[in-house]
């Protein structure tokens, strides 16, 4: 498989400060968007997965090309040894 990061096309660049949330209710919205697993346990849309200068969620694990949010959700992150 070829490595774009490692042939220097893809950078990844740190620092980014996003708003990220899967809470926005459907009639604000025209795309289709599932629903926080978080939320949808706790019965209310309370938890993002990343406010801007803020906090970033312990359950968020990252963004996929184009807008698919990765997430850990009842499980410990993965990721969390490796920032």
């Amino acid at each position: 498989m070829f490595d774009y990061m490692k042939e220097g096309i893809i950078k990844k660049l740190v620092g980014a400060n996003m708003d990220i949330d899967l809470s926005t209710n459907e009639s604000d919205i025209s795309w289709k968007q599932d629903k926080c697993p978080w939320n949808e346990v706790d019965k209310n849309n309370n938890h993002k997965c990343a406010i801007k200068n803020i906090s970033i969620c312990q359950y968020f694990c990252g963004i996929e090309y184009l807008d698919n949010v990765l997430c850990c959700y009842p499980n410990e992150n993965p990721n969390k040894d490796n920032e």
